[in-house]
């Protein structure tokens, strides 16, 4: 007779092959097979590996890796892209000797298999939190991350996610390339691949179809040199490994809770996505610079291409076209060549051209360990050496040298972050840039000297000035005066006027038609502004004090008494007024694109401002007030910084204007008090408008709010959000905390490389509008922070700021004093 308990054995043997099964859901072990309809989870369930179909459109069966957890059935990776299943008999099994093999079960047909480096006693086939599918030695301890028998991470799709080495592994003979879907529905290759060349200096290239279609370039040290805008970032870390084992690049995650990853799509588009949890969707994070100069040697050889420039392409200095005639019918393929040839003479030597992409490198020699100075001697002397450049200029060192068997192509300018080649060059040539340089350096001592005679002079003039300030003015009804620190100031403005061109008014009647209704371009607190003509030509702007206005003779005198003592190309430039009875006009420079606030707030011209012109007019604002704070006469706080007071130029250069609130400090002043406060809701920080306290953090309160705006595209005052009540800067802080932050930029930039720069300005942002005027960076500390790639402060809380519906001033007693203090009034001069 049976014991009792032998009838439980086949129910055990279930239960432990279930609880195996649940306890090793990462796992493949040899001879398990995976039929379509059964997956395996990586361990934090980040991915999953199964069967699937691309869309509904299609009953094809594919094997692949795809997110779980979060961007869920977002597919990373497909085995049998070439060769689908067309039911559902797939099955993978790990063979013994370490080979994953996928099979039709209803043909019996091997569809694919992983292959491998090497054979194993004792495989496992794993799928990791990374995405990576990995066969290892079971009794190889798999501490070595490299001591694996196949992964999936060396066979990308048009997938590239952290982790993956992009480039040659010289040991085990892989190389990895992304190539595109041809479809969606159809993940075989398409014509798209992204690649690393690895003849002469390695650099990446993507091409369509056999063609090369875009060259990144090669690594510097800090990046590709056709990717000059991707910079270190709070993201993600990328680097590029050179040395005898592997070459290769690579990005990973600084916090693993972020979804990113990079993307070739069926259109050619390499794109760098960011998953956001909100919207539940990827969002574009980056791309590398796509325009027309992107093209490869879209100039030919030893041209340049410039976006800024039209037409794009020209021949470097020193270089002619080689066809003219197809050059001036606008095409540049054939390229330009020297204008005077080498002929490894006596004085040859090289010109510096600055900040460029570097020419295509795979005919080029390199050596990882010379200096620039042991680069520029080989190269000289080697006559069929034509030019040479810094192989990492992260360091300083190393060379790449260029020989004429291999024409200079694909180069283009990058103003500010390209890098520096020299290119051989006839005596003559040197001779001619001998004498640009010491004419610069005449020109540098005429100028100098002008601006020495100009000093004194200007000191001359001081000196009379304060001489008649110290003539006792009447006593005035004005009851500005009667604030002590306005009355002071106020004596520092009477009769300055002298300073300034004076305009008749009939030379402003006639310039502007009678101050017609057809040429008034806008109106403010002042009064109507009018666009006008002189007759030697000039556009002019004309300011017109009207009789309703809540602006002052005050205001009028301290405009002209501080912008015509201010000379910066970021602040607007005043040509004169006009004092004849009752009338008082202030005429200015006209500025053809008019105020910021109409390309940040109107529909129709918000989207004809691209990234690249919003950084600009950001670095613009914060030089022009680094001037006034700090650099100008007198230390100046403008008390009115706002979107619709930032003037553009015809290139969109920023100019501060409307200094009629303007106050100046003497001496080492930083800060005073007022009982009258002036300025725009929305832009005053929290001690100006609770307490009349006003400082030069007071406009770096108002610059952090304009820099908010610009990014988001959104005003300050009257932002809605549909799923809060914040207002921007509470919009904004909300985000930040959440890890969020590019959320808050504007949808139509998302598109643009510039990510970095995005995420900068708007961290430099909340730094300055902190509650704390203490806790405020000084603007010469913006600049600095805006320029650099190095680590920034956290923010602390924004003051003035509205979180779900309710007043979050960051010091409850400043709001206190405002509602409490009979004698403190807010004038709130609306925008113009």
């Amino acid at each position: 007779m049976e014991p009792p308990f032998l009838f439980l054995i086949p129910f055990l043997f279930s239960f432990y092959a279930l609880f195996t099964s649940s306890m090793a859901a990462n796992t493949i072990a040899v001879n398990q097979t995976i039929t379509d309809g059964q997956t395996i989870v990586s361990p934090q369930q980040s991915f999953e590996l199964g069967f699937f179909s691309p869309t509904t459109t299609t009953h094809n069966r594919y094997l692949g890796i795809w997110y779980k957890r979060l961007a869920t059935d977002t597919v990373a990776w497909v085995a049998n892209r070439e060769t689908p299943i067309a039911n559902k008999s797939g099955e993978l099994t790990l063979h013994p000797n370490g080979v994953l093999v996928l099979r039709d079960s209803t043909t019996n047909r091997t569809i694919w298999s992983s292959g491998s480096t090497r054979t194993s006693p004792n495989p496992i086939a794993q799928l990791l939190d990374s995405g990576n599918l990995m066969v290892l030695d079971q009794e190889g301890g798999n501490d070595d991350p490299e001591d694996y028998i196949w992964q999936s991470f060396d066979q990308p799709g048009n997938t590239y996610l952290p982790g993956i080495k992009f480039g040659r592994n010289l040991q085990k003979g892989v190389v990895t390339n992304f190539t595109s879907w041809k479809t969606d529905d159809d993940p075989s290759e398409g014509e798209h691949m992204v690649y690393m060349d690895f003849n002469g200096l390695p650099q990446i290239y993507q091409n369509k179809g056999d063609v090369i279609h875009m060259r990144l370039g090669s690594w510097n040290g800090l990046s590709h040199t056709g990717m000059p805008t991707l910079k270190p970032n709070p993201i993600f870390t990328f680097e590029q490994v050179s040395n005898d084992r592997e070459i290769y690049y690579k990005f990973e995650l600084i916090n693993s809770s972020n979804l990113i990853k990079m993307m070739l799509t069926t259109n050619g588009d390499l794109v760098r996505l960011n998953w956001v949890n909100r919207s539940q969707e990827w969002s574009l994070f980056s791309t590398p610079e796509v325009d027309k100069c992107s093209q490869y040697a879209v100039c030919g050889p030893y041209a340049s291409c410039n976006t800024e420039q039209f037409p794009v392409c020209g021949c470097l200095k020193g270089f002619v076209p080689k066809n003219p005639q197809q050059w001036d019918a606008a095409d540049w393929t054939s390229g330009c060549r020297w204008e005077i040839p080498l002929d490894c003479g006596v004085g040859e030597g090289f010109r510096r051209y600055p900040l460029m992409k570097l020419p295509d490198t795979r005919k080029s020699w390199f050596d990882r360990k010379m200096s620039l100075e042991q680069c520029r001697i080989k190269c000289k002397n080697e006559c069929n050496c034509s030019a040479y450049s810094a192989l990492d200029i992260l360091v300083n060192i190393g060379c790449i040298l260029w020989y004429d068997v291999d024409e200079l192509i694909d180069i283009r300018s990058f103003p500010n972050i390209g890098q520096d080649i020299y290119i051989r060059m006839t005596a003559v040539e040197l001779e001619k840039d001998k004498k640009t340089s010491s004419g610069n350096k005449k020109a540098k001592i005429i100028v100098i000297s002008i601006m020495v005679g100009s000093t004194v002079l200007l000191g001359l003039l001081v000196l009379m000035i304060i001489r008649k300030r110290k003539e006792k003015r009447q006593e005035r009804h004005d009851p500005v005066a009667k604030d002590k620190e306005e009355s002071q100031i106020y004596e520092s403005r009477k009769d300055n006027l002298h300073d300034l061109p004076l305009f008749s008014l009939s030379t402003l009647f006639k310039a502007t038609d009678n101050f017609s209704d057809s040429n008034k371009i806008g109106e403010g607190g002042f009064g109507p502004v009018y666009k006008g003509f002189l007759e030697d030509g000039r556009e002019i702007a004309v300011k017109r004090l009207s009789e309703s206005s809540t602006q002052g003779v005050d205001e009028f005198k301290n405009e002209v008494l501080f912008i015509s003592k201010l000379q910066h190309r970021n602040l607007v430039k005043i040509l004169g007024c006009c004092i004849e009875g009752q009338e008082k006009t202030l005429v200015y420079e006209y500025m053809p694109n008019k105020g910021l606030d109409l390309f940040l707030f109107q529909e129709d011209k918000r989207k004809t401002l691209n990234w690249t012109q919003r950084f600009h007019i950001i670095n613009g604002i914060a030089r022009g007030l680094l001037y006034l704070h700090q650099d100008s006469r007198l230390r100046i706080i403008h008390r009115d910084l706002k979107a619709s007071n930032i003037l553009l130029d015809h290139e969109m250069n920023p100019k501060i204007s409307d200094f009629g609130m303007a106050r100046s400090f003497r001496g080492n002043d930083t800060e005073t008090k007022t009982k009258r406060v002036v300025g725009t809701y929305g832009y005053m920080s929290p001690e100006y408008a609770g307490n009349g306290i006003f400082s030069v953090k007071s406009d770096v309160f108002s610059f952090g709010v304009l820099v908010l705006e610009i990014v988001s595209g959104k005003k300050s005052r009257g932002f809605f959000h549909m799923t809060h009540n914040d207002n921007l800067l509470g919009h904004a802080w909300r985000l930040y905390n959440e890890g969020n932050i590019l959320e808050l930029v504007e949808a139509s930039l998302i598109e643009s490389n510039c990510t970095f720069e995005m995420l900068r300005s708007i961290h430099v942002g909340l730094l300055c509008v902190q509650n704390n005027p203490d806790d405020r960076p000084t603007m010469s500390t913006v600049i600095m922070m805006m320029s650099s790639d190095g680590p920034l402060p956290e923010p602390k809380q924004p003051g003035f700021y509205i979180e779900n519906g309710k007043f979050q001033p960051g010091n409850s007693s400043s709001m206190q004093t405002q509602e409490s203090n009979g004698d403190i009034t807010i004038t709130v001069l609306e925008p113009r």
